[in-house]
């Protein structure tokens, strides 16, 4: 399960301060799939999460909806926007998750 190599990699700590702002902050729901670990609301998925070679990435569902103020978003498809982190800033992944939640509220 990714959850556990997530939980073995050098970056776990990085991963799970993301994690606790998810969880604890915006009270995101958690699934432990087998190759990704997402977070939800009431109203769907709002992104999903996995460290990476060089830090985590997170990827937002409605991406491409979402302003870009930090310019640290990647990514060109239709819909999903990844957030490559390699250290975390809480005011920059707040921002993109805000945006996520709202976006996913206005379906």
């Amino acid at each position: 399960m990714q959850f556990d190599t997530d939980m073995k990699s050098e970056y776990k700590t990085l991963f799970n301060d993301a994690r606790k702002i998810l969880l604890d902050k915006f009270k995101l729901k958690e699934t432990k799939k087998e190759r990704i670990t997402t977070y939800s609301d009431d109203q769907g998925g709002i992104c999903h999460m996995r460290t990476m070679n060089y830090g985590i990435d997170i990827g937002f569902l409605k991406g491409a909806r979402m302003q870009d103020e930090y310019d640290l978003l990647t990514g060109s498809g239709k819909v999903m926007r990844v957030l490559p982190i390699r250290a975390l800033n809480a005011v920059e992944l707040e921002y993109y998750i805000e945006q996520a939640i709202m976006i996913n509220a206005s379906k």
